[in-house]
């Protein structure tokens, strides 16, 4: 449950909360972790019991190896309780177990993972802040300095006071379509993003301030991802914004940042416009070996596909790949998979409308609606296949995070979504063509344990790809730490080129299809 049904009262009951695809027991299959928020009255303090199972905690479910899964939340301990907004993950002890890091409006929770199926609250043991209520947003696991130990990077949505919040209608940010909704977020108080730096025994020293973090001030911070962005060797930090300019957190090699989302061209819209920034993939659409950037916005706009030029510039070109046959939708949690494996990544994203009042009045503008998903046709142009995707499709729900991965191990990629007030979505990909495939599991060792930033690159048949492993993507959401190749008729990988976030480079050549390798830094053999 998240919020009202059919009425929000205030922007707190609108945002949803993310969904992760991860192995949390090694066992080679994903698990899935849904987060969970609670009820207006419930914020409030008014009510604060539950009936049995039924306590609003996010829920944990363990892959059964046969297409199942099983509810695992008590036996984990992920017994937090609240206004949940995102999860990112990684292996902060570089033990080889994956942590979670979940933001809530309220108490943000760093779980340690205990490696018996259970694990720990270890917030305040962490020296990560406790008490207060600030609204966490996205968040990120990322080894800024490279000393082989994942920071930790949280942003905060804006400043929230439920007692002085403005009511319904009550001001020109309150209004949409003429119809009285909930207000926000333009009106309302920003907030600073944070930064805690690893200091490798278990805990966490706030450097927001000294690294430039909190320098950038006056956005709407949202969903966050870590990567090199202009492959000087160094992982950056990418924030979409909600109605305010994106921001891209360059790391300048010495602990510190500067935001360069205005000149490297991801900040606006190709028009220069400020949108209502709220998903985020990263991949290679056009497979030239860059990373490129997808981000997702609100209704009578369409997402931005920023193509990656090299050193750190990007281009905004949704309208000339053909993103702009669709602008009525709500978009949240996105994707850049390779659906059919045909070496070309395709688009996914999820809808829901924030204002439920409003469709009484607007039909065109639905609070529930479809996934949409384009096919990537030529590496340049896309088309909307969403009809003939299925039901999983065009069934409406009012969606929020997204998590993409293979959870059936059957070499194609699948959905896991959150939807509001009602059961997460489970979509398998039925993909049964001819088409090949290729995954990547890297294991860093000078690197952090879990490789977050780095960047892989796959040529096959002359077409080479890239993509990054990431703590969180889509929308406040955690993808397969897996990466997942699409080879087209190719039978094997004529190189698979590993940039690891220490700045080595090591390359495999001759890599058959339709398995997933394994890499470990600093070791030349790659095994099934």
């Amino acid at each position: 449950m998240y919020g009202g049904v059919d009425r929000k009262r205030f922007i707190i009951e609108t945002n949803g909360a993310g969904v992760a695809f991860l192995d949390y027991d090694n066992d080679g299959w994903l698990d899935a972790l849904v987060l969970n928020g609670t009820r207006l009255k419930e914020l409030a303090r008014e009510n604060q019991t539950h009936p049995p199972g039924r306590t609003p905690t996010s829920h944990l479910y363990r892959n059964n190896h046969d297409g199942t899964f099983a509810d695992v939340t008590a036996r984990a301990g992920l017994g937090a309780v609240g206004w949940a907004s995102s999860v990112c993950v990684g292996d902060y002890d570089n033990d080889g177990r994956l942590d979670l890091f979940t933001t809530y409006y309220g108490q943000n929770v760093l779980y340690h993972n205990l490696g018996d199926g259970r694990f720990g609250d270890v917030t305040a043991r962490a020296g990560l802040p406790t008490g207060g209520t600030r609204w966490g947003s996205g968040c990120t696991f990322v080894d800024y300095d490279r000393d082989g130990r994942v920071d930790l990077f949280v942003a905060n949505y804006l400043r929230f006071d439920l007692a002085s919040a403005p009511e319904i209608g009550s001001g020109p940010n309150c209004v949409w379509k003429g119809v009285p909704v909930n207000c926000g977020p333009r009106g309302l108080p920003t907030d600073t993003n944070l930064l805690f730096h690893n200091n490798g025994d278990g805990s966490f020293t706030d450097v927001s301030a000294v690294s430039g973090i909190a320098r950038v001030t006056g956005r709407y911070a949202m969903t966050a991802t870590a990567a090199d962005f202009d492959g000087d060797g160094w992982i950056d930090i990418y924030v979409a914004c909600d109605s305010t300019a994106s921001i891209l957190y360059h790391n300048n090699h010495d602990g510190t940042f500067t935001d360069t989302a205005v000149e490297s061209g991801v900040a606006y819209s190709e028009n220069g416009t400020q949108q209502a920034g709220m998903g985020l993939a990263v991949g290679d659409f056009n497979g030239d070996g860059l990373l490129d950037l997808f981000k997702t916005h609100f209704a009578d706009d369409i997402p931005a596909l920023y193509r990656g030029l090299g050193k750190g510039v990007f281009e905004d070109i949704a309208l000339a790949a053909g993103l702009g046959v669709l602008n009525r939708y709500v978009e949240w949690g996105a994707g850049m998979p390779d659906l059919d494996n045909d070496g070309r990544p395709d688009l996914v994203y999820v809808t829901g409308n924030v204002y439920p009042e409003v469709e009484p009045v607007l039909a065109q503008y639905p609070h529930r609606g479809p996934r949409i998903v384009f096919r990537n046709v030529n590496g340049a142009r896309f088309e909307n296949v969403s009809g003939p995707s299925g039901a999983g499709a065009t069934r409406p729900h009012s969606s929020r995070g997204a998590a993409f991965g293979d959870f059936d191990n059957d070499g194609d990629i699948d959905v896991l979504v959150f939807n509001m007030n009602e059961p997460p979505s489970l979509l398998r990909n039925g993909y049964s063509g001819p088409n090949r495939w290729i995954g990547v599991k890297l294991e860093g060792t000078t690197s952090n344990r879990a490789a977050l930033g780095a960047t892989v690159r796959v040529t096959a048949a002359g077409r080479t790809q890239a993509q990054a492993v990431l703590s969180q993507a889509s929308y406040y959401s955690h993808d397969d730490l897996r990466l997942h190749f699409g080879l087209g008729s190719a039978t094997l990988a004529d190189k698979i080129e590993v940039t690891w976030p220490s700045g080595r480079v090591e390359t495999l050549t001759g890599v058959a299809a339709g398995r997933v390798v394994s890499i470990k830094e600093g070791v030349s053999n790659a095994r099934r």
